[in-house]
């Protein structure tokens, strides 16, 4: 669960740059949102794989 509470907060954290590029057309911000949508890829990888181990671990 703290892969997942940390997700959201990345998630969050990105809203006021997505908000800055998309609505203000700051070119800076929308790097910094690719960047972040990267890391919020590869965490969103990290839990899948936890879930599944944890998940294949019950049986």
């Amino acid at each position: 669960m703290k892969k997942f509470n940390e997700f959201k907060k990345m998630l969050a954290d990105l809203e006021a740059d997505a908000d800055k590029f998309y609505n203000k057309g700051n070119s800076a911000a929308g790097t910094r949102v690719r960047k972040g949508m990267q890391d919020l890829k590869n965490l969103a990888q990290a839990i899948r794989l936890e879930v599944q181990e944890m998940k294949n671990t019950e049986q």
